[in-house]
């Protein structure tokens, strides 16, 4: 009988190997990739079972990949791995389609349960998280946490240290078209400030231009 076949995507080398050691006795790893894109493109060259993802990855973070392979391998089982506990990023994954939610410094049985939950169609969320989770998907909060595609691209640019007008300008809009579409992405996540938008953004993964 074949092994399932895992595909892990994460830019810290030291700890996708380390990951790596941890399954390879029980698993077959055939790809370890380092960013968003690649995983996509890893994902349609080797056709996994199941994939592992950093939530901040470059290019495309895990909770995009989720989305984009879910659209197109509805059956393939992803989950996500961060070190941040914010109950928005863990529910907007859930939400998207991913089997687990995980922080990194869960252990290593919480990742093996996870993986095997997972490749028999179940969900696992790591317990400091769990309840909140549930709760807010529960609730329907969660679905105000999520930006939009422009919400995106502005944090993007605000990330890369531009002005509303600097950004208007790079996009051929005005500055208060600029300046609505980023009100409206703080009242979403909850925050007051640009300061905390830029900080959620990182944490998403979400990297300058």
């Amino acid at each position: 009988m074949s092994l399932p076949r895992i595909i892990l995507a994460d830019d810290h080398p030291l700890f996708a190997e380390g990951l790596r050691a941890l399954l390879q006795e029980d698993f077959d790893v055939i790809a370890v990739v380092e960013d968003g894109q690649a995983l996509l493109e890893a994902v349609e060259q080797y056709a996994p079972d199941l994939v592992i993802a950093d939530v901040s990855m470059p290019k495309l973070n895990g909770i995009e990949c989720v989305r984009k392979l879910r659209s197109s391998h509805p059956n393939l089982k992803i989950i996500l791995l961060t070190m941040h506990e914010e109950i928005s990023l863990a529910t907007a994954a859930m939400q998207s389609g991913a089997s687990g939610y995980l922080l990194k410094n869960g252990g290593t049985v919480e990742v093996l349960r996870a993986v095997r939950t997972a490749l028999v169609g179940g969900t696992h969320v790591s317990p400091q998280l769990a309840a909140a989770v549930q709760s807010a998907i529960e609730s329907g909060d969660s679905a105000s946490q999520d930006l939009t595609p422009r919400q995106v691209e502005i944090v993007r640019h605000l990330i890369a240290g531009l002005s509303a007008k600097e950004i208007a300008a790079t996009l051929s809009l005005s500055p208060r078209t600029v300046e609505h579409h980023k009100y409206q992405a703080m009242e979403r996540i909850g925050v007051s400030t640009s300061a905390e938008l830029i900080t959620y953004g990182l944490k998403l993964g979400i990297g300058p231009l």
